[in-house]
């Protein structure tokens, strides 16, 4: 509201000014109507973010909520995914909109580069339990790692110099988690320019958070028991193209971590 009175009061007051000063000089007169003119421009043009989460959900309400009261009311039962998903927090890879899940089919877990991290009860808390929910809770069938084209923090893993040295207070800490995957990218696509390697780069994080995955005592667990899968997945969306793999861990009911 604040911002919305300042632009008022501005205009107000340039306006008021223009009126009644008759003696300014052309110039100056000439001026103060391109600054008002201008004002009036940036209100019209200006975002309106409380609008568009509002029309936003109007939208949804009318043309979903209201059509399928069928699906909604099951929802209100509660939840029963078939998949657990780790998405990059990025806006442009939202995997409801990709992969075109409907409500009540995915549970997802968003982050930067859509890691996993390691078991660790005390540092990664928040994902541990989001994963420990949803397999032990929700009994999904499926745990999906979806990676991106462009992504900024795989570009900043890629970045961070070899003494570690980071600049971030959170970033480099977090993508720092998939080490290993930049190691053997810089390794074996040595090659290939700075664009390449972190293509390379975006896959190999997501087969060390898949790897990363069984170090959690309840999804190796079910692995072995063969009630759950895990997937690696990379979007595209520059080309728009989507690839999904399996990755076989060669794990028997006696192996232990």
């Amino acid at each position: 509201m604040a911002y919305d009175q300042s632009y008022e009061e501005a205009i107000a007051e340039l306006t008021k000014l223009l009126s009644e000063k008759a003696d300014l000089g052309g110039v100056a007169a000439a001026k103060i109507k391109q600054l008002t003119t201008e004002l009036v421009a940036v209100k019209s043009n200006s975002f309106n973010p409380d609008e568009r989460i509002q029309n936003g959900f109007v939208h949804f309400k009318n043309e979903k909520f209201q059509k399928n009261p069928e699906l909604y009311g099951e929802l209100s039962k509660g939840q029963s995914p078939k998949f657990l998903v780790f998405a990059c927090s990025d806006s442009r890879v939202c995997p409801s909109h990709v992969l075109d899940f409907q409500p009540g089919e995915a549970f997802v877990v968003r982050n930067i580069a859509n890691m996993v991290p390691p078991y660790d009860k005390s540092k990664y808390s928040e994902t541990g339990a989001a994963i420990e929910y949803a397999v032990l809770h929700l009994k999904v069938e499926n745990i999906v790692v979806i990676g991106h084209s462009c992504c900024g923090g795989i570009k900043g893993l890629m970045s961070i110099p070899d003494d570690g040295t980071t600049a971030s207070d959170f970033i480099e800490q977090w993508v720092q988690i998939c080490n290993q995957a930049k190691s053997k990218v810089k390794e074996e696509a040595s090659k290939l320019n700075f664009s390449e390697q972190c293509t390379n780069l975006e896959k190999a994080t997501v087969n060390v958070s898949l790897g990363n995955l069984m170090t959690y005592p309840f999804v190796r667990d079910a692995v072995v028991k063969k009630t759950i899968a895990l997937k690696g997945a990379h979007y595209d969306f520059v080309k728009g193209a989507f690839e999904l793999w399996d990755i076989d861990f060669k794990i028997s009911p006696s192996m232990s971590f």
